[in-house]
């Protein structure tokens, strides 16, 4: 069989669509969006074709999505944006242990270089935020809140029906931010129920491209910017717009939206296919995070105890299989994660953690492949390691 990609919360292969698309947006609309001649007209007519497209995810208003190069600055522009412009308001920011080394490092920036004062949710043993804790965090110098809506390695979906409405009751001028870059595409995005204020998205996790983000900022919401040069994004982003990636990520996003409830039923169907061949081949693992049922469709952690991370992934790469030993952004260093560790797992599951994340280019046939070439390997490795 060829190689198994298990690695989709990581980056995902783009649709081919989006690869034909954005060769010929290279090719044939290379204008700069803001020159007045047709080149750059029909530049930026693609980037507002994007923003539309963007947009119907969320109100449907295209001046309300701000481009970025990605989640990590989404992030960084939803955080230090409305830290910076709500100073006059106060320096309290609120945030979870399980965020995204884009959100924590960030936070953590802020309360060190900048003097902002931080508190820092802890989880339950399923990587869950209380909600009531969020409430009793906030008081009236809290600027701003930010709790993801899926945990990119356990899949843990955060109840933010609850929690921001919650903030808003305690202090209605604390801003919500959530980072969606997991969720996007892949699940209704309920910023009404939510009483969000800020939501990140990110193309290269749709099949879209790398390099392409984007900040849906509600109307009336301030922030500064991270960067400062000519008018483009409202002044908030400045610098001659990335148009294919716009445009990529625009057509990544339609794609991966047409069919939302077939699509995430198909994603939970090759997980559990994945998990119960697991269960099936006798090994023993665990869990890391909610029960496969009830995390996000495309996510699971396993921790396979004893075996190292590290000597597992390799183990799978030379049988063409590739996961994940947690998030991308600190996959390459050797500390346990910071998520699994907020879960206060003991020691022999943080270091034999590994993550599979699912998409459609996957079949049942391959899943059902990857979970008995795992399982042999563990067998392997095992037997090696017990000696």
């Amino acid at each position: 069989m060829d190689e198994i990609y298990l690695d989709n919360s990581a980056t995902t292969r783009p649709y081919p669509e989006v690869i034909d698309f954005m060769g010929t947006v290279l090719d044939k609309n290379y204008g700069n969006p803001s020159s007045l001649h047709k080149k750059g007209v029909e530049a930026e007519k693609l980037i507002e074709e994007a923003r539309r497209r963007i947009a119907s995810f969320f109100t449907g208003r295209e001046e309300e999505i701000l481009f970025t190069s990605g989640g990590t600055e989404s992030n960084n522009l939803a955080l230090k944006g409305t830290a910076r412009r709500g100073r006059n308001r106060g320096s309290h920011l609120i945030t979870s242990l399980v965020e995204h080394p884009s959100v924590l490092n960030c936070i953590r920036y802020l309360e060190a270089e900048e003097g902002f004062t931080v508190d820092y949710l802890p989880v339950d043993g399923q990587g869950f935020v209380d909600p009531k804790q969020v409430e009793e965090l906030v008081h009236k110098e809290t600027i701003l809140v930010s709790i993801m809506h899926v945990n990119n390695e356990i899949g843990t979906i955060q109840p933010l029906e609850e929690i921001g409405p919650r903030i808003k009751a305690k202090n209605p001028s604390t801003l919500f931010h959530v980072d969606a870059v997991q969720s996007f595409t892949r699940m209704p995005l309920d910023i009404k129920a939510w009483q969000a204020d800020l939501v990140s998205c990110s193309a290269h996790k749709i099949h879209g491209p790398g390099g392409a983000g984007g900040l849906w900022v509600r109307k009336g919401t301030l922030l500064k910017p991270l960067l400062h040069g000519g008018g483009q994004e409202k002044e908030l982003r400045p610098g001659t717009e990335n148009v294919a990636a716009a445009a990529g990520f625009g057509l990544a996003a339609q794609l991966s939206g047409e069919s939302r409830p077939r699509k995430a039923a198909a994603l939970g169907s090759l997980k559990l296919a994945f998990y119960r061949a697991l269960e099936n081949s006798g090994i023993e693992f665990y869990v890391n995070g909610p029960l496969p049922e009830e995390s996000a469709v495309h996510i699971i952690n396993l921790s396979f105890p004893n075996l190292p991370s590290e000597v597992l992934l390799h183990s799978l790469e030379e049988r063409g299989i590739f996961a994940s030993a947690g998030s991308a952004c600190h996959s390459r260093k050797p500390e346990p994660s910071h998520i699994l560790q907020a879960l206060n797992l003991e020691d022999s599951r943080l270091k034999s953690a590994l993550r599979f994340s699912f998409s459609l280019f996957n079949s049942e046939q391959e899943v059902e492949f990857a979970a008995t070439q795992t399982a042999e390997v563990v067998r392997e490795l095992q037997s090696i390691f017990s000696d």
